[in-house]
């Protein structure tokens, strides 16, 4: 009789259709199947609105995400694997586009002079070649080899000539960019980092706090023996008084 009552075929999750969006499960799935087996479309058009909220309440961090109206209605449509025909507000996405890779980033290949100056003072200097004006070409080339002298400090962790720099601008302009000789460029100093020394010392002060602490449980201790040793002195009376009757 218990193998009469034994169903013909369990049912597995390996037996199942595959989940499009596990994020939504196994019931999201089956409501927009049975959407898509709806005979009118204005079924289709309320019951699918009836899903798109319920969709929003399961994954409200897409409420964070801009238009996410639009993400759930495109959610939708790749669980129903692009067959549901109802009036969307957003137009209905393609497997092309959904599974479109997208091309691959171009590394730069341009070639660096000085690297430890980088790209960027290139573009500089590049930038105050244009300008005309003497007075804003001044500044913007002091400017240039300040930040120059601060980058070959961070780059050689050592203090720098200004003569180095100044010959380096020129020879990054092709000589079209020179400063005045007695302009003096900012002080740069490499200061390292030192972390580990904060560290030690916080450790440090950790410990005599801890050391404190116990030398205050030794003064309990000492405060305590005056109490032991009142007691040590009644208990000799009592004892003594006994004697004498």
């Amino acid at each position: 009789m218990a193998e009469q009552n034994m169903p013909n075929q369990f049912d597995y999750n390996s037996t199942r259709s595959k989940l499009l969006l596990t994020e939504y499960g196994r019931n999201v799935q089956n409501m927009v199947k049975y959407i898509v087996a709806l005979p009118t479309k204005e079924e289709r058009n309320r019951y699918a609105t009836v899903v798109i909220d319920l969709m929003g309440f399961l994954n409200p961090h897409l409420r964070d995400v801009a238009d996410f109206k639009h993400k759930l209605w495109d959610h939708l449509h790749i669980i129903s694997d692009y067959q549901l025909d109802v009036d969307s507000p957003y137009p209905k996405p393609t497997p092309e586009a959904i599974y479109m890779k997208p091309k691959p980033l171009r590394y730069p290949h341009q070639r660096i002079r000085y690297k430890h100056y980088g790209k960027t003072i290139e573009l500089m200097i590049e930038k105050a070649k244009s300008i005309e004006e003497p007075e804003r070409r001044k500044h913007m080339i002091q400017a240039i080899a300040n930040f120059m002298k601060m980058a070959y400090v961070q780059w050689n962790k050592d203090s720098v000539a200004d003569e180095m720099i100044l010959s380096d601008l020129v020879a990054l302009s092709g000589g079209e960019l020179k400063i005045e000789e007695n302009i003096n460029l900012n002080r740069v100093e490499y200061r390292p980092v030192t972390h580990t020394q904060n560290n030690n010392n916080n450790r440090g002060g950790r410990t005599n706090n801890n050391q404190n602490n116990r030398g205050g449980s030794g003064g309990r201790t000492n405060n305590n023996n005056p109490r032991n040793n009142n007691n040590q002195n009644n208990r000799n009376r009592n004892s003594g008084g006994a004697k004498k009757y």
